[in-house]
């Protein structure tokens, strides 16, 4: 792990910003979700196939582009 992240490892100071906090909960449930699903976490998962992981950005930003889409149709549809 990196120095900056084992820094912060404790730190469960809540920052002011209700939007940031969230998000960080939404990281935290993401996580556990993929780790159930892959049993393993970000951190010891020994793949060290670039592929692997430019494989899985692909796929996540390809469903982003279609969740984009599907909203472009529902504004267009709503704003007439």
């Amino acid at each position: 792990m990196t120095e900056s992240l084992k820094n912060t490892e404790n730190d469960n100071q809540k920052c002011n910003d209700p939007v940031i906090e969230q998000v960080v909960a939404k990281l935290r449930q993401r996580s556990l979700v993929g780790e159930k699903k892959y049993g393993t976490t970000l951190e010891t998962n020994q793949n060290r196939d670039p592929n692997y992981w430019l494989t899985h950005i692909q796929e996540e930003l390809m469903d982003a582009v279609n969740y984009i889409e599907k909203l472009k149709t529902i504004i267009q549809v709503y704003s007439k």
